[in-house]
């Protein structure tokens, strides 16, 4: 390997071939990559200390494959859907539970965060299946604004 120092007015600098160059920028690439996955680590060993729930690797893959968490999360506390629907803390229909578990429906903030408390697990994991209040219930929220029409009106 050619490699040659050369003085400039910012100091000296190094010139070396393109193939060389590749290799330390791989290297560089890889070794932020372990820091990353270092920082990931002390942060997920941290949270369990703390309390946080423990999830297999095989349900992880699930919810990162994009199956629904309500139902990924329901099985794997191995609740049924009548179970989970008439929690003390949920107290919803089975039939509304399956529109969120199928995505007919997205349901309130709140009531995920309910599911989550039930299910024992961190409400980060439900969040993206959930929506704000009127956007939860279409119907609902379709007919509140008739009805504010109809009032407008008056």
């Amino acid at each position: 390997m050619k490699v040659q120092f050369k003085d400039t007015p910012e100091g000296k600098i190094v010139i070396l071939p393109r193939a060389e160059y590749e290799r330390l920028k791989a290297i560089e690439q890889e070794a932020m990559e372990d820091a990353a996955s270092v920082r990931l680590l002390d942060k997920g060993m941290k949270d369990v200390a703390a309390g946080a729930p423990l999830i297999p690797f095989a349900i992880v893959r699930r919810l990162a494959e994009g199956e629904n968490p309500i139902r990924v999360l329901r099985q794997f506390r191995g609740m049924t859907q009548a179970e989970l629907a008439a929690a003390e803390s949920v107290q919803i229909t089975q039939n509304y539970l399956s529109d969120l578990e199928t995505g007919k429906r997205k349901g309130p903030f709140e009531l995920h965060r309910k599911i989550a408390a039930c299910l024992d697990v961190p409400l980060d994991l439900l969040t993206t299946t959930a929506a704000s209040d009127p956007a939860s219930n279409p119907p609902r929220s379709a007919k509140s604004k008739q009805d504010e029409a109809k009032r407008s009106r008056r």
